[in-house]
């Protein structure tokens, strides 16, 4: 029986992991399928894993209040160094580019286990953005045996930096085997309406509505400060146009977006939401503006045109196919970009007409299948 144990540690990693645990499981009469969750966030985490239904076998609960990023590693390190001792897995699977990623590659090459990274591959080209997630996966795909690239630019990316071609598969993304999932399930007014913080009369629906996330440590201060500003200038000019923000819990975000934007009468900032709710939210929006690399990855498959907030981005893919543009936080190209896409339809058509470059839904398969083939 192959041991493969699943590590994640926050709301993307097990919104991305999802699909590949439940494909793990089907795989029970060659498969073992444990999952250790570090807890790095915690609310969003748990809500995440309880939409679809998975129970950690062991939680380490390591985040702290205001965590640096040094203490983390080091408890993460000590801590997986125990869950892998005890276990013995024959491969650890992580996912994408946070600090839980980096450590539980690097526990798991201390003990010489098997690394598989899901979502190898991504590259922005500066370490410093996004930070510190861009040297995480690099960390990872340095250290990783098999590797699983949503794309074939990701494969190239590490063909260029040696990875040997029988190591790599390109997948696709796991986040669409997740969306269309969910999406097929569920019921967005209903899921909407029960968001207890948000407004939905005087006609809700019938609203254009821009959907708002962004939590970046890049875009913490001055940066998050012009976005915010951008945001209130957008609401002003467009009084008809309802703009809702799931606030981070993070005090850098939480704070100056209550301050700059809690008196706008047609900003709503709520609370985060779990995952169904948010896919509720992508699929009722009219265009997204975001710093999450999981929804500019989602968007394209709900034909959600996106704005980025940063001004560079590893999911170079839904650039060049034109359904994102990189505007960063500077206030008026989030101003410009976002009236152009209100002001003109064709704009607006192009963009939400794209295909989705990162996959077909069947990623989760693959990646099982992948590691099946080498399990010798």
């Amino acid at each position: 029986m192959l041991k493969v144990m699943t590590v994640l540690g926050t709301r993307p990693e097990a919104i991305k992991l999802a699909p590949v645990i439940h494909a793990l499981q089907r795989r029970s009469d060659r498969i073992h399928a444990p999952v250790c969750s570090t807890g790095q966030h915690r609310e969003m985490l748990d809500a995440a894993l309880r939409s679809f239904g998975i129970r950690p076998d062991f939680d380490l609960r390591l985040m702290q209040p205001d965590q640096s990023l040094a203490d983390l590693t080091a408890r993460l390190l000590t801590a997986l160094d125990e869950v892998f001792r005890d276990v013995e897995p024959d491969w650890v699977l992580v996912q994408g580019d946070t600090t839980t990623v980096m450590a539980a590659s690097l526990a798991a090459f201390y003990r010489r286990i098997r690394i598989g990274h899901v979502e190898a591959g991504l590259r922005s080209g500066d370490l410093q953005r996004p930070f510190p997630e861009e040297a995480n996966r690099r960390i990872a795909d340095l250290l990783a045996d098999l590797y699983f690239a949503p794309t074939p630019a990701a494969r190239d990316h590490l063909l260029r930096e040696g990875v040997s071609a029988e190591r790599i598969v390109v997948t696709g993304n796991t986040v669409i085997d997740a969306l269309l999932l969910t999406s097929q399930r569920i019921n967005v007014r209903v899921l909407i309406e029960r968001i207890g913080d948000l407004d939905v009369r005087d006609g809700f629906f019938d609203k254009r509505m821009i959907l708002v996330t962004s939590h970046r440590r890049e875009n913490f201060g001055a940066p998050f400060a012009a976005i915010c500003r951008a945001l209130r200038a957008i609401a002003e000019r467009y009084p008809d146009v309802q703009i809702v923000y799931p606030v981070h819990f993070n005090p850098n975000i939480a704070g100056p977006a209550r301050a700059l934007l809690g008196s706008v009468p047609n900003i709503a900032l709520i609370q985060p939401v779990d995952y169904e709710t948010m896919v509720a939210l992508m699929q009722q929006a009219y265009l997204i503006l975001t710093d999450s690399g999981g929804i500019q990855e989602e968007a394209p498959s709900l034909h959600k045109p996106v704005l980025v907030l940063r001004d560079v981005t590893e999911r170079q893919e839904v650039v060049a196919l034109g359904a994102a543009r990189l505007v960063g936080s500077d206030f008026d190209r989030i101003v410009g970009e976002t009236s152009r896409l209100l002001d003109d339809a064709e704009a607006y058509r192009r963009m939400a007409s794209v295909e989705n470059p990162y996959g077909d839904g069947r990623a989760s398969e693959r990646i099982v299948e992948a590691i099946l083939a080498h399990a010798g």
